[in-house]
């Protein structure tokens, strides 16, 4: 008998390897048991477990205020957008909807996460293939976002600052300043990445060609956000059901067709400088008003299921609640974008070099929280 973290032999000659849970390309508490052939991947197997807290039942005991706030520690480089999600559901239920002013902030932090996610995965991409140096410099521009989120919401990774009909606080009286200060830092130093590592043939030669999924596999398996955007799916949920006054907003949805991890590099790059755009568009013009549409101190919503998407920095983040007409949830469900993303993973690494698993891990881009819940 073989035991789950034994490497090995088998009969056919394949090296049973195991990658994680500790290893440092995992990007976390993941485990891939993984059969070589010399160097080439024949399969892989993802065992989760190693992190997993229970979140969706713990929300049946939690409010409807209360029980946003645990999505933040799924993908907590993705956390405004998933509170964000879980407000728009009780506002669902309760047929309430936030202030345009409300909307309108919801969806400059929105952005700004997706630009810090979006930095952070190009810093470790980066880093994942060799290269040093990208992890300083996208540092340099997402520390500045994270001081902005922290002097907005009060802290710089789970910021736990919407709430159903709205946000918590009004914004700073310096935001709308420093906002766009940061998105001029952006735009300035952009040229910068391309330079240090887009340009690079090195970078290009290890992503061009490795880790293909075609349209019809990606939409097979589930993938969502730029992980199917590269293979040609049209799926940005900002676009096809709009939430929060993105319908009002023009933007792009970027989509590739090359289906590699290549593919998946220009998508995230070209979203990042969309949503720089986002934010120009809205950042002179917030609407006047009130931050919060004013709700019960208990809130009840009526017997019924209830669904609502976002889409976050990796991709479509459902939430389905169904509620009996108590305080809490009856029932809580997440469909979380990387679930469906890491089942990919076995059928873009095969016939692959172990090698070219950093790379596809990396262009994939997984939170292993968002995952293992």
């Amino acid at each position: 008998m073989t035991l789950l973290g034994e490497n090995h032999i088998t009969e056919e000659g394949q090296f049973v390897i195991n990658m994680g849970p500790q290893h440092p390309a995992t990007h976390g508490v993941l485990h891939l048991k993984i059969w070589l052939d010399g160097e080439t991947i024949k399969k892989i197997e993802p065992h989760l477990g190693y992190i997993h807290r229970s979140i969706e039942k713990m929300c049946e005991s939690l409010t409807y205020r209360q029980y946003i706030y645990t999505t933040s520690r799924m993908d907590y480089l993705s956390a405004h957008m998933n509170n964000q999600a879980c407000a728009l559901a009780v506002e669902k239920g309760l047929q309430i909807e936030a202030s345009p002013r409300a909307q309108a902030i919801r969806v400059i932090l929105a952005e700004l996460t997706r630009l810090a996610s979006h930095q952070l995965w190009w810093a470790a991409t980066g880093l994942d293939l060799g290269g040093v140096t990208p992890f300083f410099y996208a540092f340099r521009e997402r520390e500045a976002i994270n001081n902005i989120l922290e002097e907005t919401c009060g802290t710089r990774l789970t910021q736990n600052f919407v709430v159903p009909g709205g946000i918590m606080y009004d914004i700073h009286p310096n935001f709308q300043n420093h906002v766009k200060q940061v998105i001029k830092q952006i735009k300035d130093n952009f040229h910068e990445y391309d330079e240090i590592l887009t340009g690079n043939v090195i970078f290009q030669n290890r992503l061009q060609g490795v880790g293909y999924i075609s349209k019809e596999d990606a939409i097979s398996y589930g993938c969502t956000g730029p992980t199917a955007r590269a293979s040609g799916v049209s799926c940005d949920i900002r676009k096809q059901f709009p939430y929060d006054g993105y319908d009002k907003i023009q933007f792009d949805e970027i989509i590739a067709t090359g289906g590699d991890c290549w593919a998946r590099y220009e998508v995230r790059m070209a979203e990042m400088l969309q949503s720089v755009h986002i934010i120009e568009q809205l950042i002179d013009n917030i609407p006047e008003g009130d931050f919060q549409t004013k709700t019960k101190a208990v809130l009840k919503l009526p017997k019924g299921e209830f669904y609502q998407r976002v889409e976050t920095a990796r991709g479509e983040l459902g939430v389905y609640l169904v509620s009996d007409g108590a305080a809490t949830p009856y029932r809580c469900k997440f469909r979380s974008p990387g679930f469906s993303n890491l089942s990919a993973i076995p059928h873009m690494a095969k016939e692959a070099k172990i090698g070219d698993l950093m790379a596809i891990m990396a262009t994939v881009d997984l939170v292993i929280p968002d995952i293992d819940r």
